[in-house]
């Protein structure tokens, strides 16, 4: 009889990291399991970024903020950082304003109860005096894996938007070791260990969860495949019951 998993334990947790203990699998189940659950988590999970920006009086990537410390590629590479809970399957709009001299984080940002900042402290940019002024959107949507720029500008974009290539996966790394270990007499059952580390907008155990869930999926639709004898007994030709006319 093949040998399932007993449980899934949780090793270790610190913050939004955490290690997972799968075991006992049958031999050669440890990298069978790990491997495509590594991938799905690295690039199937769903996430929400930021994809497009608009700043006041810029019309492009190259331009400088007058009495701003970084040019705009710096800006649009801090505010690629940041990373978000959202409520929405809509896309949400975000507006950021500030003027005089300080340091922009995003908790400076403007949010709304379809959106939640998970790194309030990430550096955005310096306002170097006191009639800096500055002024930008960013559009928050929902996605999966990497969306290049290439495919952002393929939409009709708003003169003054700039398209930001987006990062959805919630998951920063996904590491894995497969061990022997003794399952009565034999010595060659496999334990995997699995350390995942997110971005804060979704919990590890949630994480391997879902990756889980998708697996499952697409196993099941294979799993229904028929058989050539099902098929064939499902094509047989029905028996045509004879009909008695009636006398006129």
């Amino acid at each position: 009889m093949l040998q399932l998993p007993e449980q899934i334990k949780i090793l270790k947790k610190e913050g939004n990291r955490a290690t997972f203990e799968i075991s006992p699998l049958m031999p050669g189940y440890g990298a069978t399991i790990a491997n495509p659950l590594r991938r799905v988590l690295l690039s199937s999970l769903e996430g929400a970024a930021i994809t497009s920006i608009k700043i006041k009086g810029i019309d492009h990537e190259f331009s400088s903020i007058p009495n701003v410390m970084e040019d705009i590629i710096q800006i649009i590479l801090n505010v690629k950082r940041i990373r978000f809970k959202l409520y929405s399957n809509e896309p949400v709009k975000l507006i950021l304003q500030a003027k005089g001299e300080k340091s922009l984080t995003a908790a400076d940002i403007k949010t709304t109860s379809d959106v939640e900042i998970v790194n309030l402290d990430q550096h955005i940019a310096t306002l170097t005096d006191k009639k800096a002024d500055i002024e930008m959107e960013l559009d928050v949507e929902r996605g999966i894996g990497y969306v290049p720029i290439e495919q952002k500008q393929k939409e009709k974009l708003a003169i003054g938007v700039i398209a930001i290539d987006a990062i959805f996966s919630p998951v920063k790394l996904v590491n894995f070791a497969v061990e022997n270990i003794r399952v009565g007499q034999r010595i060659d059952f496999n334990k995997v260990t699995i350390d995942i580390e997110t971005d804060g907008s979704i919990e590890p155990e949630e994480a391997i969860k879902k990756a889980s869930e998708i697996l499952v999926k697409h196993f099941e639709i294979i799993g229904l495949v028929e058989t050539p004898e099902k098929k064939a007994k499902d094509e047989k030709p029905k028996k045509k019951v004879a009909t008695k006319k009636k006398a006129k």
